[in-house]
This record gives C-alpha cells, sequence and structure tokens, in this order.
C-alpha cells in the first residue's frame, strides 16, 4: 500500500515555523556581517544543516570556504573543528586513538582519546587530498553518526554536521571522492568568484584596523528543534511528483528522454529526492514560507544532483556537461 501525503499543518507547528523564520532571518544577517556577496552559498550551507545533511563546497582557495564555516559554527551556536587533509593523514588522526595509560597503583587500561571529529560543525578542508582510507573513516562516521574504535562505539555529539571543501583545479596528488561516498553529501554547492561590488567591499572592510566579527544567534539545542520541524512541514502533491518527476528522468534505465538514455552514465538514487524532499522544505523556511513550491525543486537541483550523476565519455566528449544535462531535467518540471 503507498503512503500518503499529510498536507495540514497544525497550530503548534505553524507557531514555531514563525518562530523559526524569525531566528533565520537574523542568522543569516549574523552570517552577511562577515561573509560577504555569497547570499546563494550561505543559504544552501543553512538549508543542508537545517536538512540534518552535509554539505561539499567546491570552489577555488580565497572564496570565503573555510570562513564561512567558522562563521557559520558561531551564528549557529556550534563546537566546531577543522581539519586540513594531506596525503599522510591516518584514520586514527580523525577519529581518534586508544593509548595505554598507567594508573598510580600500576594498572594498565586503555583510554580512548578523541579526534577533531568530535564536534558539532566539522571543516573537512581539502577533503580530496586525503587517501581513501582516511576518506572513508569520515565519510563512515558521517553516516553512521558515531565512529568503533577497538570494537567500542562512541556516538558523536548531536547536531554533527561535516562541510567539506573541493578545490577543482588543482588535481595533482589528490583522490578523488568515489562516487558512493559523494551520494553521502546533501548538497555540492559550487563557490564562485565575488561580483565587483562585492570584492570592493572586502578589500574595505578585511584589510582595516577592526575585523567585523559575527554573534551568536542560536544554539545547538535550537538547531535540533528546528531539524524536527523541517520533517514536520508539509509537502505538496506537485512538489512530490516534480521531485520524482526530476529524479527518475536522470536515471539512463527510467529516463523516457532519449538524450538522457543517451548522454548519462548513471544517475541520482533515492537519496537524491530525500534529499530534495527535506532541503526544500528547509529552504521554504529560510525563505519565510511554512512549505515548498515546485520552484524550490527546480531552484535545488543543481547542488543536489551535480554530484549524484556522470555523463559517458562520448557525451562528455560532444561537448555535454552536467550542468546543461540538469537543465534539460529542469524544462521537464517548469
Amino acid at each position: 500500500m503507498g503512503h500518503m501525503l499529510d498536507t495540514t499543518v497544525d497550530p503548534a507547528t505553524e507557531k514555531a515555523a514563525a518562530k523559526a523564520v524569525d531566528t533565520l532571518a537574523s542568522v543569516r544577517e549574523n552570517i552577511g556581517q562577515v561573509v560577504y556577496g555569497q547570499d546563494r552559498v550561505v543559504d544552501l550551507a543553512l538549508a543542508a544543516i537545517l536538512s540534518g545533511g552535509h554539505a561539499l563546497l567546491v570552489g577555488v582557495p580565497g572564496l570565503a570556504k573555510t570562513l564561512l564555516v567558522e562563521t557559520l559554527g558561531t551564528v549557529l551556536g556550534l563546537k566546531e573543528s577543522r581539519i586540513q587533509f594531506t596525503p599522510d593523514l591516518m584514520p586514527a588522526d580523525i577519529l581518534g586513538s586508544e593509548v595505554l595509560d598507567q594508573d598510580e597503583d600500576g594498572r594498565r587500561a586503555f583510554r580512548f582519546i578523541k579526534g577533531p571529529i568530535f564536534t558539532q560543525l566539522l571543516m573537512a578542508d581539502e577533503i580530496n587530498r586525503a587517501s581513501p582510507r582516511t576518506q572513508s573513516a569520515l565519510l563512515q562516521a558521517m553516516q553512521e553518526k558515531a565512529v568503533t574504535i577497538a570494537g567500542a562505539r562512541h556516538d558523536l555529539p548531536k547536531p554533527f554536521h561535516v562541510l567539506a571543501t573541493q578545490n577543482p583545479i588543482e588535481q595533482e596528488g589528490t583522490y578523488p571522492l568515489p562516487e558512493a561516498q559523494l551520494d553521502r553529501f546533501l548538497f555540492q554547492i559550487d563557490v564562485g568568484f565575488p561580483e565587483l561590488s562585492t570584492e570592493r567591499d572586502i578589500l574595505i572592510s578585511t584589510t582595516g584596523a577592526t575585523l567585523p566579527t559575527p554573534s551568536k544567534a542560536m544554539t545547538a539545542k535550537s538547531l535540533i528543534g528546528m531539524q524536527s520541524l523541517v520533517r514536520k512541514l508539509p509537502v505538496g502533491e506537485s512538489v512530490l511528483e516534480a521531485i520524482l518527476t526530476l529524479v527518475r528522468n536522470a536515471r539512463p534505465d527510467q529516463s523516457d528522454d532519449e538524450t538522457i538514455r543517451k548522454t548519462v552514465a548513471w544517475g541520482p538514487g533515492p537519496r537524491a529526492g530525500q534529499a530534495l524532499m527535506l532541503a526544500t522544505r528547509a529552504k521554504a523556511l529560510i525563505e519565510g514560507r511554512v512549505a515548498p513550491s515546485v520552484d524550490d525543486v527546480i531552484d535545488l537541483a543543481s547542488p543536489v544532483l551535480r554530484h549524484r550523476m556522470a555523463l559517458s565519455f562520448a557525451a562528455r566528449a560532444d561537448g555535454a556537461t552536467i550542468d546543461t544535462t540538469i537543465e534539460r531535467l529542469k524544462d521537464r518540471i517548469r
């Protein structure tokens, strides 16, 4: 039997949503005082966190990706830490390790020393520089929200979010993330160069005697409450249909578009649909609405699908790109 959509909003949810909208406006304002002109990137990062997910930020160095994560940590009231990935980084450097301790009576016992992953907001800088073994240790923790060391399970703090960065230019000495691991990221957020007016503001404000500092607008506890609120927001039948049409048409073996069938090597799994179901609600809330629209699905199609699809070699040779393919898919639901 198929599940039915519940599109009713109870008064308590509506009241909580109105309060959340005000809080999120203050969160965005606070972030905007430090991170200039990256409104789209900020909103996507916020939507990923509100959806309970992780995000991969792709952009050249110097585009304030690290600053964004630090600022998000401060404004959302989250404990944050940063790991700079390098090829010689081992899983224990991230997860933590067991050390042999001796007490005053000479008794020896193992003690677990937590690694930097035991935080609420983790900045994984240049994730593709780490070896596959270390990447998979991090990605497993992202999925299971816990780490297992010497047979013992250690739960990660709540909430737990990873914002990883990747440099698209320099691929020398990097280990590209496998497709199955990219799928663990709710969004791939492409970070572009600033507009002229923004870059002007950056030059003036960041080279003066005082640097702007963000202030806390939320707590970890209120963020967890907001994440469960996002799951209570109603999704209309038209939005659900748009998500299904988009995701299923992106798969070569299910698409009724001949061009897609010819050009796409592999398409998105069900996680893409789950990402859209949550992220469209989060986006609506950030923008002051209680329910998402088909326009939200269109707007979030690229960050959700970009890293979950690949084109065939022949299609790439013919000049096809993931972005043009996603545009084609969006036309199906416009």
